[in-house]
């Protein structure tokens, strides 16, 4: 790993670890009274999450740039010029670092094995594409799944304030989550598929090695089987809510929480589910 991106890690990790400290009860206290009558453990929460939109929108949209403008990426998905992207993943690099750092010193409230293992498949991953420079295409459109992360935390920061269920905001919130999933999770899988099938028996994809080749297929099978999972559980809990259907049980179903970018994302890792007892949920999809 270059220097460049070693500075980026830990720039990161050091930037969102001040973010959740400092700057996010800052200026949630000045946004919303009810962020200061949250329990401490909500507190923990809230500042998590915040961070977390953060990351997701930073990352997210450095991703549609890449996507958009970095045409040596395009051109050759398997080893064309990773620097952008070694960029961008050494950024949700150090916010997964922060992360970990988070759920062990709140372990008791916050903690949770899945998550830890699914920060250091997400770590082993992305070291490929840090440490090797392959697979930046690859690396870069799984990331974008993190624009649905958003929604999923405004979600939660709705319930926080305990605004209805039924609360315009509320049911806007979850229609928008809904559409925004199924954009960067679901209806680009084929087309994801199909450039990964097409670098299938090429020198490029020999070239990988067998180590690169099944970190990054058996993740990225992982992560779309969790995804058509999630997205059949926010659509059924959408339906619900624009129906009625179902009462308040049926309301809830809409406010069921879906972990990526990410998220927490080659995305190779898996977004997880936040339970409705309120037990954190790292956001990042991978």
């Amino acid at each position: 790993m270059e220097t460049r991106e070693l500075t980026v890690v830990a720039g990161s990790f050091v930037g969102f670890q001040l973010l959740f400290s400092v700057v996010s009860p800052r200026i949630s206290s000045a946004i919303t009274p009810g962020y200061g009558r949250l329990p401490a453990t909500k507190l923990t929460e809230w500042n998590s999450r915040l961070v977390s939109t953060v990351h997701a929108l930073l990352v997210g949209l450095f991703c549609l740039y890449i996507l958009w403008f970095d045409d040596e990426v395009n051109a050759n998905p398997v080893w064309g010029d990773p620097g952008l992207v070694k960029l961008n993943v050494a950024i949700t690099c150090g916010y997964l670092l922060y992360d970990l750092v988070l759920l062990a010193c709140n372990w008791s409230t916050m903690g949770d094995s899945f998550f830890v293992c699914h920060h250091l498949a997400a770590l082993y991953a992305y070291g490929y594409v840090l440490t090797r420079g392959v697979l930046p295409y690859f690396a870069n459109f799984r990331l974008i799944s993190e624009l649905s992360t958003p929604f999923v935390n405004q979600r939660w920061f709705f319930e926080a304030l305990k605004y209805p269920r039924s609360h315009r905001l509320v049911v806007l919130n979850g229609v928008a989550m809904s559409v925004v999933f199924f954009l960067v999770r679901t209806a680009v899988m084929p087309s994801y598929w199909s450039s990964v099938f097409a670098t299938f028996g090429t020198p490029e994809f020999e070239r990988l090695g067998l180590g690169a080749q099944v970190a990054w297929i058996t993740s990225c099978i992982a992560l779309d089987i969790l995804n058509t999972i999630w997205m059949y559980k926010i659509t059924r809990g959408c339906y619900k809510v624009l129906t009625g259907r179902g009462g308040r049980r049926g309301k809830e179903g809409a406010e069921k929480e879906v972990k990526g970018g990410a998220e927490k994302e080659v995305k190779g890792g898996a977004e997880k589910e936040a339970h409705s007892d309120g037990k954190h949920a790292n956001n990042h999809t991978d």
